[in-house]
């Protein structure tokens, strides 16, 4: 219902009301039927239900499967290191599913607890719950609105709805009806909303809407949605269905043949457990959580706050970032640029030899000074005051010598602001003559001119129009002087008959850092997108000097334009458009899924509650920390501590580092695992005995991936990680090589190690186990090494460019040798010392895999 284009008397047809109120009864009979004035929540899951889903994953259930049947068969070790593994993750997931989200609590803490109503003319205090549509609610300076209301009766009352709209400047109120058009909640000056401020004055007003009706249930309905995954969640849970077909599938097929070939049931059920452990990567959950989590820390120090770990991987996918203008692209802080004076010689007696703009600049405002120096006051008149003081003009000289005996304050009807002030004459003596100075809207004091200035106006408009198309905030002066002061102040008197004296254009600059930021963008293959409150000529202008717009074919698009189009119809141009001018907050979510329909992974950023659903349902939400608000922090994925869009493209580069390392630990992981595979699969077909036991297979998944794979989020950034476009989200994990280099690898470190354990049986060593485990624990280390880089040797890289990864190397070859060296270990683990003989053998056959690596990239960077 568009209740602020309605009349008072519709209003209080619709709702059966009185501005006496309603009686008990009504209320009563209303509570029934609409409910209680509060923000409800969604049904939230059972802890039980939550920790059964950790342990719902096919991988998981095979692994549970394999603990108890080791548990049956006696090897207890095995069933407890198993049990450990699946606890661990369990907890993980566990704790990232239980994590409170603050946003809906945040809504609730927005809700007022009490309220003063009228009923049937009788003033009470009843709970805020308690309210109903029709109810008379008592308003007045600290109250906060405890519905959607719509008000009758107003006495200068204002209104802080920045928590809701952003927008930082108080709202003033009035009972009147608007003319139809398309309004922002911020434009809808006869209504207020569930959760903002009254700052000032008092008022009464009809409630129209509660609980989950008003602005800010529905903005709660909208966070309420399921949680998106992200672009890595989505491959790794594809690739675990895939993988659990393939080990039920191996297993059976090594179950079977074993048996048809002699082997006995228990023996071929040993096999086929340790075939399930080998191929389930269990230490890749774990790594990936305490990857994301390193990456979160390096990006809080670059001023951006990871709210949700997931979302530092996506960052790395992004391919459009939708950032608001204000104080992220720009400064926010309005900047004089240029003026345009006219000469008048007739002031010229009052203001001598300095410039008459200037002195009207410096006495027409509404400034002042704190102790520490510092302006207060409204951005645009701070602006206009340094401007002209700056030029040399002394406030207390100008101040005392044009007193400011009365003012009219600006309104919205006027677009004028008015000062009055005595002066003196050459002589320094005071006449009885005041000096009227408007500032305002150019259109507005266009209409105020008198007769002699009034053919210059197209003049003045050309000019005008041309700081405007350059983004420029034109604000007109005028001046004239009255023999004395009237008694009563009447606008419509007072400001007619003036002449123009002159422009001032103003801009909130852009950011140096956020040009290079865009052009960075733009380099990476992601598009920037600006969102703006400003009109369209101020948009476009700001998009160009930022380089966001840089050809005919860039589109700006406007919040009116933008209702009108059907989402099927904006979605056919949405990859078009470069700027949103005049854009509401609630038009971001209409973008971001827009773009998403596309199949674009979108970045929004807000400060508003009303942002609040864009951020949660963007693939990024960015708040911002320093004017952002609590409810749009908790919505978001990540937040800017600096309000910078330049930190934006230091988290998305972050991102893309993060993930092309979350993307070689699983390179690495998976390539041992296929080694374990092949060397399984491949010994009973060469008449050998199983080469690993289940608890070597833990060991290597745990310790010789753990350690060294943790070692690889410490990875610098490729050379060339901002000059490629974003990884496409459907693109398989296992593209780009990936999967040729696990199987070919992988096959080979299999073969290494059963290659080396015939070579042991054959010349009757009984070692032959600890050098299978030892070699294929080795070429892992040294595949680790080559992997540091997908294509530069590790000779250019260098091998002490991560050297968090030279100690994870030393402490697992150190581990290794214990489990090798020491007695209590060898029980535990069924190992015999080797022989120097044997373990320099060892070495020698594990770095195979080493070389292998380097010649893969030696041909790859050949055929380039």
């Amino acid at each position: 219902m568009n209740w602020h284009l309605l009349s008072l008397s519709a209003i209080t047809q619709l709702l059966n009301t009185t501005p006496s109120g309603i009686d008990d009864i009504t209320a009563s009979e209303r509570l029934c039927e609409h409910g209680k004035n509060q923000i409800e929540d969604k049904k939230k899951k059972p802890i039980v239900q939550m920790v059964l889903s950790q342990l719902s994953d096919f991988m998981i259930l095979i692994l549970i499967a394999a603990a108890i049947i080791s548990g049956i068969i006696g090897d207890l070790t095995d069933t407890i290191i198993i049990l450990v593994i699946i606890i661990i993750n369990a907890t993980v997931g566990f704790i990232q599913e239980y994590r409170a989200e603050k946003a809906m609590e945040a809504l609730k803490n927005m809700a007022a607890n009490h309220a003063r109503i009228l009923r049937e003319g009788k003033m009470i205090d009843i709970p805020a719950s308690d309210l109903v549509p029709g109810d008379v609610v008592v308003l007045e300076a600290g109250n906060v609105i405890p519905a959607d209301i719509r008000f009758f009766e107003t006495h200068q009352i204002k209104v802080d709805e920045s928590a809701l709209t952003g927008e930082s400047n108080n709202v003033e109120k009035n009972p009147e009806e608007l003319p139809e058009g398309n309004y922002g909640l911020g434009d809808q000056t006869n209504m207020g909303y569930k959760g903002t401020y009254v700052t000032n004055g008092r008022a009464l007003a009809y409630v129209v809407a509660t609980g989950m009706h008003t602005e800010l249930g529905h903005i709660a309905k909208m966070i309420q949605t399921d949680e998106t995954t992200t672009p890595l969640q989505k491959r790794l849970a594809a690739f675990g269905k895939r993988l659990s077909v393939g080990i039920l599938i191996i297993c059976t097929i090594i179950f079977f043949i074993g048996w048809l070939r002699g082997e006995s049931v228990l023996t071929m059920l040993i096999t086929s457990i340790s075939l399930a452990v080998a191929a389930i990567p269990e230490v890749l959950p774990a790594l990936v959580t305490i990857a994301l989590a390193f990456g979160a820390k390096k990006l809080a120090k670059s001023n951006a706050l990871i709210r949700k770990l997931p979302a530092v991987e996506t960052l790395g996918s992004v391919t459009y970032i939708c950032s608001d203008k204000t104080g992220t692209l720009t400064l926010n802080k309005m900047t004089v640029e240029v003026v345009y004076e006219t000469a008048d010689p007739k002031y010229d007696a009052i203001f001598g030899e300095s410039n008459i703009l200037l002195n009207a600049m410096a006495l027409n405002n509404d400034v002042s000074k704190d102790k520490n120096g510092d302006w207060l006051g409204d951005s645009t008149e701070v602006a206009l005051a340094q401007y002209a003081f700056k030029e040399n003009l002394n406030r207390a000289d100008l101040e005392l010598k044009f007193p400011r005996i009365a003012e009219l304050p600006f309104d919205s009807k006027r677009k004028c602001m008015t000062t009055l002030h005595q002066f003196e004459n050459q002589d320094g003596e005071r006449t009885g003559e005041i000096i009227v100075i408007t500032k305002g809207a150019v259109d507005a004091l266009f209409g105020k001119l008198n007769d002699d200035k009034k053919s210059l106006i197209p003049e003045f408009e050309l000019k005008a129009n041309e700081m405007a198309e350059k983004g420029h905030r034109v604000l007109g002066y005028a001046m004239k002087t009255i023999s004395s002061l009237p008694e009563n102040l009447n606008a419509d008197e007072i400001e007619t008959e003036l002449t123009f004296i002159g422009f001032a254009g103003m801009i909130d600059p852009p950011r140096e850092e956020a040009k290079q930021a865009v052009s960075e963008c733009k380099e990476a293959g992601i598009i920037p997108v600006m969102i703006t409150g400003d009109h369209k000529l101020t948009a476009k202008a700001i998009a160009t000097k930022l380089g966001i717009i840089s050809s005919d074919d860039d589109l700006v698009l406007t919040g009116s334009e933008l209702s009108a189009l059907t989402q099927i119809e904006f979605a056919k141009i949405v990859e078009k458009v470069r700027v949103y001018a005049r854009a509401s907050p609630e038009q971001k979510l209409k973008i971001v899924n827009a773009l998403q329909s596309k199949k674009h992974f979108v970045a929004m950023t807000g400060d508003g509650v009303n942002d609040a659903p864009a951020l949660k349902n963007a693939d990024i939400g960015i708040a911002m920390g320093i004017n952002g608000t609590v409810i749009s922090k908790e919505a978001s994925h990540m937040i800017l501590l600096d309000d910078n869009f330049a930190t934006i493209v230091v988290a998305v580069k972050h991102g893309r580092k993060i993930f092309d390392n979350i993307l070689k630990f699983i390179k690495y992981i998976m390539t041992g695992n296929s080694a374990e595979i092949w060397a399984i699969f491949l010994a009973p077909f060469f008449g050998l005995p199983i080469p690993l036991l289940a608890i070597h297979i833990l060991w290597i998944n745990l310790v010789t991936d753990g350690l060294p794979g943790l070692a690889l989020a410490s990875e610098p950034s490729e050379a060339n990680i901002m000059k490629r476009p974003p990884r496409n989200p459907k693109e398989n994990i296992f593209s780009n090589g990936m999967a040729i280099h696990i199987l070919w690898i992988g096959f080979l470190m299999g073969a290494v190690t059963i290659g080396i354990q015939a070579w042991a049986i054959y010349n009757a060593n009984t070692h032959w186990q600890t050098m299978a485990f030892t070699v294929l624990c080795f070429s892992q280390l040294g595949h680790v090494i080559v992997i540091r880089s997908g294509r530069e040797s590790i000779f250019k890289i260098g091998f002490f460019s991560n050297k968090p990864m030279l100690g994870a190397l030393t402490i697992t070859i150190i581990l290794q040798f214990i489990i090798i060296y020491t007695p209590f270990f060898n029980e535990v683990f069924k190992t015999q010392p080797l022989t120097i003989y044997e373990l320099l053998l060892t070495l020698a056959a594990s770095s195979i895999i080493f070389w292998s690596g380097e010649f893969e990239k030696w041909i790859k960077n050949r055929n380039k």
